[in-house]
């Protein structure tokens, strides 16, 4: 079994980041049109490939219509 690089916060964030995507109704196609960035952007932040920052967080959250609270613990 391999260690992951994340602490259990972050991959709850990663989890929530998706959930809130598809409780909004959206594919990471429909995101890309959103937020002006390829589809792999949204899929490797989805899976962890890529690290978030508070202000790309923030960005999703106000396309899904999420406070920040929703993404933490």
């Amino acid at each position: 079994m391999s260690k992951s690089i994340y602490s259990k916060e972050y991959r709850f964030v990663l989890t929530q980041l998706k959930n809130a995507r598809i409780e909004s109704g959206l594919t990471q196609k429909d995101v890309t049109r959103l937020i002006g960035k390829p589809q792999s952007y949204i899929s490797k932040c989805e899976s962890g490939e890529r690290r978030l920052d508070v202000t790309e967080l923030n960005r999703f959250a106000k396309i899904y219509k999420k406070s920040l609270l929703f993404f933490i613990k």
